[in-house]
């Protein structure tokens, strides 16, 4: 769609017909509403908790976008701040179980929750400290990057395991998420094929991860390593560790067995309340209006300094993992989207493979197949509206990143080769390459 302004990521698929604009919406009111404590009889948004980050997907997702990490010179909990959307994945060292691609820290579980249901402890405060990192372009312009350092304090459930693995994670912007689902898993293997086939350092992999929506494994496409293969799982799995809010599919609620309180709570297992949380009906509905978000349309396209910087980004070797464009598989896709995804062109600049990206950016913590240096590439379409939907340009599965400058410049390991060509570009090689991106 053609769009600008704060709502941008936030409009349906242009051909949808009008049936399915109206579940859009009704999609919509579930993703964007808080839901409450369990019981409240006079809602059908009840169950939150026992242990949460946010209390609906839009508090991380804000208007659909992409969410910001919070000031590093502050605290983070233990309430919820409805402007952050970090949250911290836990494991610890260990053969995973087929089904869950890590083991779990004992008694925090796979993903640190700061926020808590009355009676329930938070599981404590994240503490974000900084570490600037110098450098300088070819023409001899300085820079500094913002290295973060991530301190779990206040521990709501006593000290956690001594060889702890924590992985920080931003929320994505949404639009065109559905279209990236309807991309057939022989594109991204053949991205591998052509990757192993190219000469350089470019050799992306895919991750296989257990999909509990098709009881089967499947190639990975969200989430910051590639670790879920379909939109249902990733919205039922957000619901459970985000929210506390039980599925058919994710029926337990994350507490530990370490977290007597969590278990005991009115939300913390089916004893106490309704089970599943959010019925098949309403999850259905959630996932359908994700799908059917569209992307923001490319803007100034024919712009001389674009056009600059399209090809600057094909010479620094760039498309080699942002592959810029695929048609759509036929279908027929799964119930809870759309068939209005099937044989489009899209523009999306991502390969949807794991590439080893450095040290510098290496969280250290495997999922599934995923080791601790690699990440997915991330599409770049709408990258040049976060600005104008969330009010911040932070970059990387962090948001470390202040800018699509910043982004290439933490980039090593495979995407190495490319990142020393734009620290040789000049200033105005380098300005035409961010507007390219910012095109897109």
């Amino acid at each position: 769609v053609y769009a600008s302004g704060k709502n941008a990521f936030s409009f349906p698929l242009a051909n949808l017909e009008d049936e399915e604009r109206t579940r859009f919406a009704i999609g919509n009111s579930f993703f964007k509403r808080n839901w409450v404590e369990a019981p409240a009889s006079t809602t059908a948004r009840d169950g939150l908790g026992p242990h949460f980050i946010a209390r609906a997907c839009a508090g991380c997702h804000l208007l659909d976008g992409r969410g910001a990490p919070p000031d590093w010179s502050r605290t983070v909990g233990p309430e919820p701040d409805p402007t952050v959307a970090l949250l911290l994945r836990l494991s610890v060292p260990g053969t995973p179980t087929p089904h869950l691609g890590v083991v779990p820290e004992p008694t925090y579980g796979d993903q640190f929750n700061n926020a808590a249901i009355a009676g329930v402890k938070p599981e404590g405060r994240v503490e974000i400290t900084s570490q600037p990192l110098h450098g300088r372009f070819a023409d001899g312009t300085r820079y500094t990057l913002q290295q973060p350092r991530y301190h779990l304090v206040d521990l709501g459930y006593g000290p956690m395991a001594r060889d702890v693995m924590v992985g920080p994670r931003i929320a994505p912007q949404l639009a065109g998420i559905g279209l990236l689902e309807a991309i057939s898993e022989a594109d991204i293997e053949d991205n591998v094929r052509v990757q192993a086939a190219s000469a350089g350092p470019v050799k992306g992999q895919v991750n296989r991860v257990w999909d509990a929506f098709a009881n089967a494994e499947r190639v990975g496409r969200f989430g910051w390593k590639a670790n879920v293969a379909s939109l249902a799982h990733q919205t039922a799995g957000a619901f459970n560790g985000d929210m506390g809010i039980t599925t058919s599919v994710f029926a337990k609620e994350s507490c530990t067995a370490g977290q007597a309180d969590c278990l005991a709570a009115p939300s913390g297992g089916p004893a106490h309340g309704k089970s599943p949380e959010i019925d098949d009906d309403t999850l259905a509905q959630v996932v359908f209006y994700q799908a059917t978000l569209a992307p923001v349309a490319r803007r100034q396209a024919t712009d001389p300094q674009v056009l600059r910087g399209q090809a600057l980004f094909a010479q620094a070797q760039c498309t080699a993992c942002h592959r810029p464009s695929y048609v759509t598989d036929e279908g027929p896709f799964p119930p809870m989207t759309s068939a209005k995804l099937a044989r489009q062109r899209i523009w999306p600049y991502t390969d949807l493979l794991l590439h080893d990206m450095g040290d510098a950016l290496a969280d250290g913590r495997p999922d599934f197949q995923a080791n601790g240096k690699q990440w997915k590439t991330p599409p770049l379409w709408g990258v040049g509206m976060i600005k104008a939907v969330n009010g911040h340009q932070r970059l990387l599965h962090d948001g470390r990143a202040n800018g699509v400058l910043e982004a290439v410049l933490w980039h090593g390991g495979e995407a190495k080769p490319a990142q020393e060509r734009v620290l040789k570009m000049s200033v105005a090689e380098r300005q035409a390459l961010v507007k390219f991106v910012e095109s897109l």
